[in-house]
């Protein structure tokens, strides 16, 4: 009975905090980008794709030290490995979340590194993309939906 009690309180409890926080939560996701399980996001401009990584990601990895993105001219599909992220104790891969040829890397990252944790919508993305399957991204995350994710 009472591990009953515990648990029906906990879950309101969670739930109260979440829509409590919801404002925060989405202050953080701009609505106009789509989102990976993999934390990226990814501005549709056309053909192409601009690509980066979450404010989420970003906060979770710390301090961004170095950029490491070779694949300018090839062509990845969705989910593929485009470059790594180095953080201060720790190393991430980042994927793409959209099929194309990489046709851009972001040359400011490159100086400065650090612009992925000021910036990650804006200055802070990584990879220009021209996409070969423009399809691939409404089975992307909303901002809601990514939302939701990063709260499990």
């Amino acid at each position: 009975m009472y591990q009953e009690r515990y648990n029906a309180t906990n879950k309101i409890f969670n739930f109260a905090f979440l829509i409590f926080n919801l404002d925060k939560i989405m202050s953080n996701i701009p609505a106009e980008l789509k989102y990976s399980n993999d934390h990226e996001w990814c501005r549709v401009e056309g053909e192409y794709a601009y690509v980066g990584i979450t404010d989420f990601a970003q906060s979770e990895l710390g301090d961004i030290v170095f950029v490491d993105i070779q694949t300018e001219g090839e062509t990845l599909a969705a989910g593929d490995i485009f470059g790594t992220i180095e953080a201060v104790k720790t190393v991430s891969d980042a994927f793409t979340p959209v099929s194309g040829e990489v046709v851009e890397i972001n040359p400011a990252i490159d100086a400065d590194p650090a612009l992925v944790n000021q910036d990650p919508y804006g200055e802070g993305w990584m990879v220009k993309i021209k996409m070969s399957a423009p399809e691939e991204v409404d089975a992307l995350l909303t901002a809601e939906q990514y939302a939701a994710f990063i709260e499990k």
